[in-house]
Protein backbone atom coordinates (compact mmCIF):
# COMPACT_ATOMS: atom_id res chain seq x y z
CA UNK A 1 0.00 0.00 0.00
CA UNK A 2 2.55 2.37 0.28
CA UNK A 3 5.56 3.57 -2.48
CA UNK A 4 9.01 4.72 -1.78
CA UNK A 5 9.07 8.55 -2.89
CA UNK A 6 12.09 9.96 -3.34
CA UNK A 7 12.41 13.93 -2.10
CA UNK A 8 15.78 15.77 -3.12
CA UNK A 9 16.26 19.75 -2.49
CA UNK A 10 18.31 21.92 -4.54
CA UNK A 11 19.56 25.83 -4.91
CA UNK A 12 17.25 27.26 -7.30
CA UNK A 13 19.80 28.00 -9.40
CA UNK A 14 19.80 27.63 -13.20
CA UNK A 15 20.75 24.18 -14.30
CA UNK A 16 20.58 22.63 -10.76
CA UNK A 17 17.79 20.62 -11.71
CA UNK A 18 19.08 19.29 -15.10
CA UNK A 19 22.39 18.00 -12.95
CA UNK A 20 20.18 16.08 -11.16
CA UNK A 21 17.50 14.81 -14.16
CA UNK A 22 20.74 13.55 -15.50
CA UNK A 23 22.34 11.59 -12.72
CA UNK A 24 18.81 9.05 -12.59
CA UNK A 25 18.86 8.74 -16.11
CA UNK A 26 22.73 7.89 -16.40
CA UNK A 27 21.52 5.16 -14.53
CA UNK A 28 18.59 4.09 -16.63
CA UNK A 29 16.43 5.50 -13.84
CA UNK A 30 13.08 5.94 -15.05
CA UNK A 31 10.84 8.84 -13.28
CA UNK A 32 6.86 7.86 -13.09
CA UNK A 33 5.85 11.15 -11.23
CA UNK A 34 7.12 14.18 -9.84
CA UNK A 35 6.31 17.60 -8.52
CA UNK A 36 8.55 20.32 -8.04
CA UNK A 37 7.82 23.39 -5.20
CA UNK A 38 9.84 25.92 -4.84
CA UNK A 39 10.98 29.25 -2.99
CA UNK A 40 13.90 31.92 -3.95
CA UNK A 41 16.53 29.92 -2.50
CA UNK A 42 15.85 26.16 -3.07
CA UNK A 43 12.95 23.22 -4.72
CA UNK A 44 12.10 20.37 -3.16
CA UNK A 45 11.30 17.89 -5.89
CA UNK A 46 9.38 14.94 -5.28
CA UNK A 47 9.34 11.77 -7.48
CA UNK A 48 8.10 8.39 -7.91
CA UNK A 49 11.18 6.50 -9.83
CA UNK A 50 11.52 2.92 -10.78
CA UNK A 51 14.54 2.26 -8.75
CA UNK A 52 14.01 4.39 -5.35
CA UNK A 53 16.73 2.37 -3.52
CA UNK A 54 19.80 2.96 -6.22
CA UNK A 55 18.02 6.75 -7.22
CA UNK A 56 18.78 7.41 -2.89
CA UNK A 57 22.24 6.02 -3.41
CA UNK A 58 23.17 7.75 -6.38
CA UNK A 59 21.69 11.18 -5.10
CA UNK A 60 23.57 10.74 -1.55
CA UNK A 61 27.42 9.74 -3.55
CA UNK A 62 26.71 12.61 -5.46
CA UNK A 63 25.74 15.43 -2.73
CA UNK A 64 22.47 15.78 -3.88
CA UNK A 65 20.38 16.54 -0.29
CA UNK A 66 17.85 13.32 -0.96
CA UNK A 67 15.32 11.56 1.45
CA UNK A 68 13.47 8.41 1.20
CA UNK A 69 10.10 8.51 2.78
CA UNK A 70 6.83 5.82 2.26
CA UNK A 71 3.26 7.70 0.87
CA UNK A 72 0.62 6.54 -0.11
CA UNK A 73 -0.54 5.77 -3.91
CA UNK A 74 -4.50 5.41 -4.43
CA UNK A 75 -6.12 4.58 -7.89
CA UNK A 76 -9.16 6.42 -8.81
CA UNK A 77 -11.46 7.12 -12.02
CA UNK A 78 -10.40 10.17 -13.37
CA UNK A 79 -13.94 11.58 -13.66
CA UNK A 80 -14.40 14.85 -12.50
CA UNK A 81 -15.06 15.39 -8.92
CA UNK A 82 -12.86 11.86 -8.36
CA UNK A 83 -10.61 13.34 -6.33
CA UNK A 84 -13.20 15.17 -4.35
CA UNK A 85 -14.07 12.28 -3.28
CA UNK A 86 -11.75 10.17 -2.56
CA UNK A 87 -10.23 12.87 -0.54
CA UNK A 88 -13.14 13.57 1.47
CA UNK A 89 -13.01 10.11 2.89
CA UNK A 90 -9.87 11.06 4.97
CA UNK A 91 -11.16 14.35 5.52
CA UNK A 92 -14.13 12.53 7.27
CA UNK A 93 -11.65 10.50 9.65
CA UNK A 94 -9.88 13.58 11.09
CA UNK A 95 -6.82 13.62 8.94
CA UNK A 96 -4.71 16.23 7.10
CA UNK A 97 -3.26 16.07 3.48
CA UNK A 98 0.32 17.32 4.05
CA UNK A 99 0.84 17.18 0.22
CA UNK A 100 -0.44 15.57 -2.71
CA UNK A 101 -0.02 15.14 -6.24
CA UNK A 102 -1.35 13.03 -8.98
CA UNK A 103 -1.04 11.45 -12.83
CA UNK A 104 -3.21 9.60 -15.24
CA UNK A 105 -2.71 6.63 -17.41
CA UNK A 106 -5.65 6.23 -19.76
CA UNK A 107 -8.71 6.13 -17.58
CA UNK A 108 -6.98 5.86 -14.17
CA UNK A 109 -5.88 8.48 -12.29
CA UNK A 110 -3.22 7.89 -9.06
CA UNK A 111 -2.91 10.00 -6.44
CA UNK A 112 0.40 10.41 -4.24
CA UNK A 113 -0.49 11.25 -0.88
CA UNK A 114 1.40 11.78 2.01
CA UNK A 115 -1.25 12.20 5.51
CA UNK A 116 -0.47 13.52 9.12
CA UNK A 117 -1.28 10.21 10.38
CA UNK A 118 -0.05 7.11 7.22
CA UNK A 119 -1.22 4.25 9.54
CA UNK A 120 -5.10 5.84 10.09
CA UNK A 121 -5.15 6.55 6.59
CA UNK A 122 -4.14 3.06 5.75
CA UNK A 123 -7.75 2.54 7.77
CA UNK A 124 -9.66 4.63 5.87
CA UNK A 125 -8.32 2.99 2.70
CA UNK A 126 -9.48 -0.63 3.77
CA UNK A 127 -12.49 0.68 5.35
CA UNK A 128 -13.54 2.90 2.03
CA UNK A 129 -12.31 0.15 -0.17
CA UNK A 130 -10.47 2.48 -1.77
CA UNK A 131 -7.78 1.29 -4.49
CA UNK A 132 -4.53 1.31 -3.62
CA UNK A 133 -1.52 0.78 -6.43
CA UNK A 134 1.56 -1.00 -4.42
CA UNK A 135 5.05 0.13 -5.82
CA UNK A 136 5.92 -2.76 -8.34
CA UNK A 137 2.40 -1.58 -9.83
CA UNK A 138 3.62 1.80 -10.64
CA UNK A 139 6.91 0.84 -11.57
CA UNK A 140 5.36 -1.70 -14.15
CA UNK A 141 3.27 1.35 -15.79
Amino acid sequence: MTVHQISIFLENKYGKLTEALALLGKDNIRIIASTIADTTEYGIMRMIVSDPQKAYTIFKENNVSANLTDVLAIATDSHAGSFAETICHFTQAGLSIEYMYSFSVKEQAILVLRTNNRETAREVIRRQNLGYICESDLINL
